[in-house]
């Protein structure tokens, strides 16, 4: 037998995702299989190369034929919960649960500090002829974190994780919006 007839005999294993068709653009396959086995390793080893803010931050090349982008974003979203977990349980466990909840106060403090601010000041924005974020879609977001934290109205780090703005001129800044958003998401985790 050739080599090549003897990849062809193998059988293929069925995509971990539903695939996209047509025109819609998805995640690289590659990609995705390879940072889920990575952090499939890292989790069961126990490893602390890769944490939860790692997992939230995992980007991939969009291209045709590619995992739904949506049922991927999924998935990290659980992946994200559980090295989240872990992490809580590491610190509960070495430096008890007291420091634990005293370390997601302070953080959802300086998050409440930040969106006190008034409505359209609360993140810096970018010139007139660049594109930032929506600054009323933004504040709608913001005021819904300033509930959770102030109020105590519900609020799930799905709902952070799949927000999505649209982009204007003199917008605010993303990198300060993601990173409340990221900050928010961890404060959430915490004190589930």
């Amino acid at each position: 037998m050739t080599e090549r007839s003897l990849d062809e005999t193998e059988p293929q294993a069925p995509p971990a995702f539903a695939l996209t068709s047509g025109r819609t653009l998805g995640y690289h396959r590659a990609a995705v299989d390879t940072f889920l086995a990575s952090a499939r390793r890292e989790f069961e080893t126990g490893g602390e190369q890769l944490d939860a803010a790692d997992v939230r931050t995992a980007s991939f090349p969009l291209v045709k034929n590619g995992y739904v982008v949506s049922d991927v974003d999924a998935a990290l979203g659980r992946v994200e919960d559980a090295f989240a977990a872990r992490e809580r349980e590491r610190v509960v466990r070495t430096r008890g649960a007291g420091a634990w909840v005293e370390e997601a106060r302070e953080d959802a403090q300086v998050i409440l500090d930040h969106l006190t601010r008034p409505r359209r000041h609360r993140f810096a924005r970018t010139g007139v002829l660049t594109f930032g974020y929506r600054i009323d879609e933004v504040d709608h977001v913001t005021t819904r974190i300033l509930r959770y934290l102030r109020d105590g109205e519900p609020l799930s780090a799905e709902q952070l994780r799949s927000a999505a703005f649209r982009m204007q001129r003199g917008g605010y800044r993303e990198e300060q919006v993601d990173a409340l958003l990221d900050a928010t998401i961890d404060v959430i985790l915490a004190v589930r």
